[in-house]
């Protein structure tokens, strides 16, 4: 089961469980000293705006798979018994209990893979949303956050200007 280069993997939870799970693996990473076996522990959210039953509408951080947690992780038999033993993993997704890490393509709309990317974009600029929820979205960068690969651009909602962060590699400069 040993392979010497990190993947993404994705582990199954309890449902609810997902910021606990990615805690205890992230102590369980630190007790083990296994930072150069297992990177990266995600939850993907993303903001949607609610509609509460007054019409008031509120910003909101909703997970994108519940149930689900990505690992970027060198996969052998220690890293797979660390994770598939933490409280709340029920196992890796993959056929029998054999992990399948994630292709290029799947990890793409996650905004994960994102290192060698030119960022050819600044505050101000109009851009295009290319992938995602807000796919064909126009709208100016209001802030950038380099270290989270993600800027917050405005876009029009029921006849409002509302932020909505979205990964660098979901938009695209508008010429």
């Amino acid at each position: 089961m040993a392979d010497k280069e990190a993947h993404w993997y994705v582990a199954h939870t309890y449902s609810g469980y997902e910021k606990k799970v990615k805690a205890n693996i992230e102590m369980a990473i630190e007790n083990r000293n296994m930072q150069d076996r297992i990177l990266e522990i995600r939850v993907p959210t993303q903001t949607v705006i609610e509609t509460k039953d007054n019409g008031q509408r509120k910003e909101v951080e909703k997970k994108m798979f519940p149930g689900y947690v990505l690992v970027n992780m060198v996969m052998d038999d220690d890293t797979w018994y660390v994770v598939r033993n933490t409280r709340g993993v029920t196992g890796f997704v993959g056929p029998g209990s054999k992990p399948v890490p994630l292709s290029d393509e799947e990890m793409k709309p996650l905004g994960i893979h994102v290192e060698n990317m030119a960022i050819n974009f600044d505050v101000g600029d109009t851009v295009m949303v290319v992938a995602g929820p807000w796919r064909d979205t126009v709208g100016p960068i209001a802030r950038m956050d380099t270290g989270k690969r993600t800027a917050t651009i405005m876009v029009e909602l029921f006849g409002r200007e509302t932020p909505v962060d979205i990964s660098f590699d979901q938009i695209s400069l508008m010429r």
